[in-house]
């Protein structure tokens, strides 16, 4: 019997490596939108514009519980009395958050001395001083942020999310 003089020998370690580049060539040309580069930023998916409160009804470092997107989401205004990133208003101070844990749901508390909001039910720590960032936890992403826009008025409108909500198989309405 005639073998083949066109065959390699690649072994189990070389297949793998192939079949594993392979497959994260396709995971990586399944997350961009047709005609999208790499280096694309991509688009923040947006909820309806929502008025939250008045810039008059927040005081420094006290939370005010809201709802967005809808009232199955609970959330929290603060006013932090120094700028931060991703703020809002004349001060650049105000910020708001989901207040469900992005790990398993429970709702969360919110420490003023630490200005963290904190999971009683596997301990995670959000900053709210850092875009709702993770700083202890089981949590696998950083706690979602209203995007906010305060009018000449004072109102203030919730107009978006920048991660998924706890439960939620999209950020789509």
């Amino acid at each position: 019997m005639r073998r083949c003089d066109k065959l390699v020998d690649t072994g189990r370690r070389q297949f793998l490596r192939g079949a594993g580049l392979g497959a994260a060539g396709v995971a990586v040309s399944t997350m961009l939108p047709v005609g999208a580069k790499a280096d694309t930023p991509q688009a923040r998916v947006n909820y309806p514009s929502n008025r939250l409160a008045n810039i008059s009804d927040l005081k420094v470092n006290e939370p005010m519980q809201v709802a967005y997107p809808d009232a199955d989401a609970p959330g929290v205004l603060l006013k932090l009395g120094t700028k931060v990133e991703g703020g809002a208003g004349p001060d650049g101070d105000i910020v708001g958050f989901t207040t469900i844990c992005p790990h398993k749901g429970y709702p969360l508390g919110y420490a003023a001395d630490t200005r963290t909001l904190n999971c009683p039910g596997h301990y995670s720590v959000f900053d709210v001083e850092r875009s709702g960032f993770e700083v202890w936890g089981h949590a696998t992403q950083n706690l979602p942020q209203y995007t906010l826009r305060v009018d000449a008025k004072g109102d203030i409108y919730a107009e978006g999310l920048d991660e998924l909500l706890y439960g939620r198989l999209s950020n789509v309405l």
